[in-house]
């Protein structure tokens, strides 16, 4: 990123399939790590009608940017499970085994060309159009699985 332009940054929560549960946006200037706990307690708000109570991620996997000691405490805290790749440690198989899902799901959102490059100059119509490219990415997903 270069000093002066504008930019932000995409965070995205997705399941094992890789389909976008939430998207937020940052600032270009901010660490990734910064947007992890307003995700989470974002997807913690959210009240499933079927099991009766809100639900939390089990297991969240994450990559070296994320790798910080009052992260890790605090996402044990909310009894959620683990998995980031450690700083100046090589990354291993185990680890990308799961990696690969949220790549492809960053590659779909960026398939938009309203979302890549950044058009919008106000935060909220950027946000809107990432969550109607989420909800185009599950609605696709899905008439794949039913046709």
């Amino acid at each position: 990123m270069d000093r002066g332009k504008p930019g932000s940054k995409m965070h995205v929560l997705s399941d094992a399939n890789g389909l976008p549960l939430l998207v937020g946006i940052s600032a270009g200037n901010t660490h990734d790590s910064e947007g992890l706990k307003p995700m989470i307690e974002g997807h913690q708000t959210r009240h499933d009608p079927h099991r009766g109570r809100h639900f939390k991620p089990q297991r969240l996997h994450a990559d070296k940017a994320y790798d910080r000691a009052d992260l890790r405490k605090w996402l044990r805290g909310k009894r959620i499970g683990v998995r980031i790749a450690r700083k100046g440690i090589e990354s291993s198989e185990r680890l990308g085994r799961r990696r690969w899902v949220i790549e492809r799901t960053m590659s779909w959102l960026s398939g938009y060309r309203r979302l890549s490059p950044r058009y919008e100059r106000h935060p909220r119509n950027y946000l809107a159009f990432l969550g109607l490219a989420a909800a185009l990415c599950c609605y696709k997903r899905l008439v794949r699985l039913t046709t």
